[in-house]
């Protein structure tokens, strides 16, 4: 698969200073961020895949153990209004706040949160990707979560961003792998308390 800059329904001559008001990552700032690599890329899509089936203009959120094990993860619809990465922030943040408690007290991230957006169109980036994933990096800094990889889902497969990687199944209209080549469904919490309540109910999903 191929890696471009798509065109988008503004002007393709948006300015630095647009790009910024507009809060967004253009890919080389992404490629340059450190982003830490997923080891088994296509497990962890086929994965939310087959928990969350999603459909264009669905994002799941997802956070992972040091070992990429998932621990808790969450799908929304993407409402129609401009893209902008302000919005995406408190869309994933407080998604995040729902499904698992923070990490604020740890001097170092020791848990990554990943997420993966349906959408129509290829594989190339848009500005809508620019706004999710500078909504990606800011949630997980003010949620204590290291900031994971960015991946997108059309008919064409799935692309992570930023590493060239991605593949042709799961794709925006395939339906789900049964979890048995995927993932397994991650064990339920066996302690108590309303976080292990949140946690389970996030595994459900």
């Amino acid at each position: 698969m191929t890696l471009g800059i798509a065109p988008s329904s503004a002007s393709l001559s948006t300015s630095t200073s647009a790009a910024s008001a507009n809060r967004l990552l253009e890919p080389a700032e992404w490629a340059s961020a450190g982003i830490p690599l997923l080891r088994s890329p296509r497990e962890v899509v086929s994965g939310l895949h087959a928990r969350h089936r999603p459909k264009p203009a669905t994002a799941i959120v997802a956070v992972l153990d040091p070992d990429e094990r998932l621990l808790a993860s969450a799908s929304f619809t993407r409402r129609q209004a401009q893209a902008d990465g302000w919005m995406f922030r408190n869309a994933l943040l407080s998604q995040l706040r729902r499904v698992i408690p923070h990490d604020l007290r740890r001097r170092t991230p020791v848990r990554t949160a990943v997420l993966l957006y349906c959408r129509a169109g290829d594989g190339r980036w848009t500005e809508e990707d620019g706004a999710w994933m500078w909504g990606l990096r800011d949630a997980c800094t003010l949620h204590g979560l290291r900031c994971g990889a960015y991946i997108t889902l059309t008919r064409d497969g799935w692309q992570v961003l930023g590493e060239g990687r991605g593949g042709r199944r799961p794709h925006a209209d395939s339906e789900p792998e049964p979890f048995a080549l995927s993932e397994a469904p991650p064990p339920l919490p066996r302690t108590g308390g309303a976080a292990s309540d949140v946690l389970r109910r996030a595994a459900a999903r």
